[in-house]
């Protein structure tokens, strides 16, 4: 006579099932989260807007202190275009990075000199934040920077008259 003992056997593979389908999206791991994370803020760096993008879902999107959304990875690379003119010079690095949430906060330091075409020549040095909403397959479906605008423009324009400083 042959037993079958199928309980046991179910339950295992039920168990093996339900792990795999969790690490598929479970959130990226911390040192992945710093790995990506430092990756993100190099493509910032490398004046390669395309390269920047790429970070981004397909119709992700980009939006800098409650300003207009950048949406869509053509979009967003134009933005980065746009910033990767102004400021050739320019440096992101990665400050921290961590979980609040279902957000990703990103802290950066961003240096640049404004010496692009129609630039004050100013140099700029900030730290702000991004808050990132992940999408299933680990790429940015939503990020929300934040910068102190008053300094920026401060910054961009010391000397000018009329700098932007008045309230």
């Amino acid at each position: 006579m042959i037993m079958r003992r199928t309980g046991p056997v179910i339950v295992l593979l039920s168990s093996m099932l339900l792990t795999a389908c969790q690490s598929k999206h479970e959130p990226m791991a911390t040192d992945g989260l710093t790995d990506f994370a430092n990756r993100y803020a190099q493509a910032w760096s490398g004046g390669d807007p395309a390269a920047f993008a790429s970070f981004y879902a397909e119709d992700g999107s980009l939006v800098i202190n409650d300003g207009e959304p950048s949406v869509g990875r053509k979009a967003i690379e134009q933005t980065a275009r746009d910033y990767m003119t102004a400021f050739p010079d320019m440096l992101v690095e990665l400050v921290a990075v961590h979980r609040d949430g279902n957000h990703v906060v990103f802290s950066w330091h961003w240096a640049g000199t404004n010496t692009g075409p129609g630039g004050t020549g100013n140099a700029v040095d900030l730290t702000g934040y991004e808050e990132w909403t992940l999408s299933g397959d680990g790429l940015i479906r939503e990020s929300r920077g934040h910068l102190d605008e008053a300094e920026y423009q401060r910054q961009l324009n010391a000397g000018s008259e009329g700098d932007g400083s008045e309230s």
